[in-house]
C-alpha cells in the first residue's frame, strides 16, 4: 500500500513520474503513463489530467479513469465551481479534499453531486501552470476510504506540478501552427486579444475579465492597450462597439 511506503520509496516513484512527464512533453508518449506512474506515489481510485482550452473555455481530458459523469463535470463545469477560485489562488498549491472547509464543500456541486456519490473521501485537485505563468490544465486525484495519501506524497505532488504542466501544455508542431493560423482574428488580433475584445461587449471590468479568462487584471489591461493600438481606436467603449459591429460576443 502507498501509505506503507517510506519517503525514499515515494521520492523514487516521483522520479518515474517526472520521466513519464518528460516523455509526454517531448511527444514520445501520451500522458497515460504519467497517471500510471503517479499511482506509485499515492494509491488512488480515480485520476485525470486535463488540458485547458482557452478558446472553448473548457477542459479536455487527456487521460483519466473517472466515470463519464465525473469526467463531464471536470471538463465543462469544474471551472465554475465555488472551489475553483481557491484552486487558482495566489498560493497555487494543490487543494486536498480533507483540507477543504466544510462550508465550501457544502456549496460545491462538484463534491455534492459528483465526488460524494462515488464515496470519495480524500484526494487532490491541482491547477497546472507553465513556467511563464500560463494556466494549462489540472490534475485531479480521488480516493475512497481508507486510502489516504501519506504526507510525503502530498509534498511530492506539489513538486511535480511544473513537470505535469509541461506534459499537458499544447506542443508545437504542424498541427499547432495550423490551429494558430485558423485562430487569426480581424485586425490582426491574437486569440487571447479576441477573447478580451469579446468580454468588452459585456461591459465587464478588467478584474471581471481576468477572473473569467484566468489571467491577471494587469494582463487584461495590456491586452486592451494592444487591441486599441491594432484597431486604431481611442477607448474600450469604441472597441466594444467595433466588436458588436463584427458580431463578436463574450464567451
Amino acid at each position: 500500500m502507498a501509505a506503507e511506503r517510506s519517503t525514499a520509496d515515494i521520492l523514487d516513484a516521483a522520479v518515474h513520474v517526472r520521466e513519464a512527464a518528460r516523455s509526454a512533453t517531448s511527444g514520445a508518449t501520451g500522458v497515460e503513463p504519467v497517471l500510471a506512474a503517479l499511482s506509485e506515489v499515492m494509491e488512488y481510485d480515480h485520476a485525470s489530467l486535463t488540458r485547458w482550452d482557452p478558446l472553448r473555455r473548457r477542459h479536455t481530458t487527456l487521460a483519466g479513469s473517472y466515470p463519464d459523469d465525473a469526467t463531464a463535470y471536470i471538463e465543462t463545469r469544474l471551472h465554475h465551481d465555488p472551489v475553483f477560485p481557491v484552486l487558482r489562488g495566489p498560493a497555487r498549491g494543490g487543494l486536498w479534499l480533507r483540507d477543504v472547509p466544510g462550508q465550501l464543500l457544502a456549496a460545491s456541486p462538484g463534491f455534492q453531486e459528483v465526488l460524494r456519490p462515488l464515496g470519495i473521501e480524500d484526494g487532490v485537485a491541482q491547477c497546472l501552470f507553465t513556467a511563464d505563468g500560463r494556466y494549462v490544465g489540472m490534475l485531479n486525484v480521488s480516493t475512497r476510504r481508507p486510502r489516504r495519501a501519506p504526507d510525503p506524497a502530498r509534498a511530492v505532488v506539489t513538486l511535480l506540478t511544473e513537470a505535469l504542466a509541461a506534459a499537458v501544455a499544447p506542443h508545437p508542431g504542424p498541427q499547432a501552427e495550423e490551429a494558430a493560423a485558423v485562430a487569426r482574428r480581424p485586425g490582426g488580433l491574437s486569440p487571447r486579444e479576441f477573447q478580451v475584445l469579446g468580454e468588452l461587449t459585456a461591459g465587464r471590468t478588467n478584474r471581471e475579465i481576468a477572473e473569467r479568462l484566468y489571467i491577471t487584471p494587469r494582463t487584461v489591461g495590456t491586452h486592451i492597450e494592444h487591441i486599441l493600438a491594432k484597431l486604431g481606436l481611442p477607448n474600450r467603449a469604441a472597441a466594444a462597439a467595433r466588436a458588436a459591429a463584427w458580431g463578436i460576443e463574450a464567451s
